[in-house]
C-alpha cells in the first residue's frame, strides 16, 4: 500500500509550483509591493473567505504586499519541500508533519500555533466493525499518513493504552487516497483529522473510536513561512499573523459563515450532517495564536516521542525554527 515517495513529492511540488515567482522579482519592503505565495485555500476557512471578500488583500496591502494563490492546500510535507525550493512562502500543517519535515533540510520557520483539535481528529472505524476502542486495533490494519498526524495519533493512542506499536499494522497512504481504501474495507481503521474525517462521520457509517482528547493529542496546527521571506519581509509576516489571529476568532464564533465559501455544490462543499459536524468542530476548536515558550515545550515532547517511536532517527530541534511573531 506504499506510494513511491519520489513520485508523490514530484507530483506535489508540480502542483504547488504555480507561477514560481522568485524572491528576486517579488518586490519587498522599501522596494515596491511584495508578493506572498500561499496555497489556494479552497472552499472553507479564514483564507477562503478572505480571498473571496477581498479582506486578506486589503490587510496585506497595508504592508505593501499582495497574495499569489499557488497550487492548492494539502499535506504539509510537499508544501515544506516547495518552500525549500523557493516555490511557496506560506503553508499550514501539524506539528507532527512539521517535525518530520524539519528532520530533512528545513528552509522554513513556524510563526503561529492553534491548539490541538480535541474532537475533530482521532481514529475512525466503521460502525458495527467490532472496533469499539483502541484495544480492538490489535492485529488490525490502520491507515495513516507517514510521519504526520495519522501516524502520530495511532502511535500516541497505542502508547496511552500500553499496546506495542508492532501489534498494529500501519498502512501508509496519502490522506486524499485513503477514503476509498477505508470504505472498501482494505483497512480496518483510519487515523485522521477533521479535513478528511468530517465526510466519513457525516455519512453515518463511521465513528471515532478515540478522539484527540481521549488520545491526549498534542498535535498543534502551525503556520510556516519560508525563512528567507521572513527575514526580508517581517512586516508582511506580522500582517498575515494579525489577519489570521483576528479572523480565526471570528470563525470560531460563526463557523457556518466560513463553510462553502465559493460553492454549495460539488465535492468541496459540505451539506447535511457533515456540515453540522464541521460547524461543531470549528466552534470547539482553537484560534491562531503566537507560539509561546510553553507551546515549544509541548512541541519538544512530541519530537522526543517521535524519536522514541523511531519515526525520526533522532530528536528534532524545534526551538530554533520558531519565529516570535510578536517581535516583528
Amino acid at each position: 500500500m506504499r506510494i513511491p515517495k519520489l513520485l508523490v513529492a514530484l507530483a506535489a511540488l508540480a502542483a504547488l509550483a504555480g507561477c514560481g515567482t522568485s524572491e528576486a522579482d517579488s518586490g519587498g519592503e522599501g522596494g515596491g509591493q511584495v508578493t506572498v505565495r500561499i496555497p489556494d485555500p479552497g472552499n472553507a476557512g479564514v483564507l477562503a473567505l478572505g480571498k473571496k471578500d477581498g479582506s486578506l488583500a486589503e490587510a496585506l496591502a497595508k504592508a505593501d504586499a499582495k497574495v499569489e494563490w499557488t497550487g492548492s492546500a494539502g499535506p504539509f510535507a510537499p508544501a515544506a519541500q516547495a518552500m525549500n525550493a523557493d516555490q511557496l512562502d506560506i503553508a499550514t500543517g501539524s506539528i507532527t508533519s512539521g517535525i518530520t519535515s524539519l528532520a530533512q533540510t528545513p528552509g522554513f520557520r513556524f510563526f503561529t500555533a492553534t491548539a490541538p483539535d480535541p474532537v475533530g481528529e482521532g481514529i475512525l472505524a466503521k460502525k458495527g466493525s467490532g472496533i469499539d476502542g483502541v484495544e480492538d486495533l490489535v492485529g488490525k490494519k490502520v491507515a495513516v499518513n507517514q510521519g504526520g498526524t495519522g501516524e502520530y495519533l495511532l502511535l500516541k493512542a497505542l502508547a496511552e493504552h500500553d499496546i506495542p506499536a508492532s501489534e498494529v499494522e500501519r498502512v501508509y497512504l496519502r490522506p486524499d487516497q485513503t477514503a476509498a481504501v477505508f470504505n472498501t474495507g482494505k483497512v480496518d481503521a483510519w487515523a485522521v483529522w477533521a479535513a478528511y474525517a468530517v465526510s466519513e462521520l457525516g455519512s453515518g457509517k463511521a465513528e471515532f473510536v478515540a478522539d484527540g482528547k481521549e488520545i491526549g493529542s498534542d498535535n498543534y496546527s502551525l503556520t510556516a513561512v519560508r525563512t528567507a521571506f521572513a527575514e526580508q519581509h517581517p512586516k508582511v509576516v506580522k500582517a498575515l499573523y494579525d489577519y489570521l489571529h483576528e479572523n480565526s476568532a471570528k470563525e470560531k464564533k460563526d463557523p457556518a459563515r466560513y463553510l462553502n465559501v465559493t460553492t454549495d455544490a460539488g465535492p468541496q462543499a459540505l451539506s447535511g450532517d457533515a456540515k453540522r459536524i464541521q460547524t461543531d468542530f470549528t466552534a470547539r476548536g482553537g484560534t491562531v495564536e503566537p507560539i509561546t515558550p510553553a507551546d515549544i515545550k509541548r512541541f519538544e515532547a512530541v519530537a522526543r516521542f517521535y524519536a522514541e517511536q523511531k519515526v525520526t532517527k533522532k530528536t528534532v530541534d524545534i526551538a530554533s525554527h520558531v519565529l516570535d511573531v510578536e517581535r516583528l
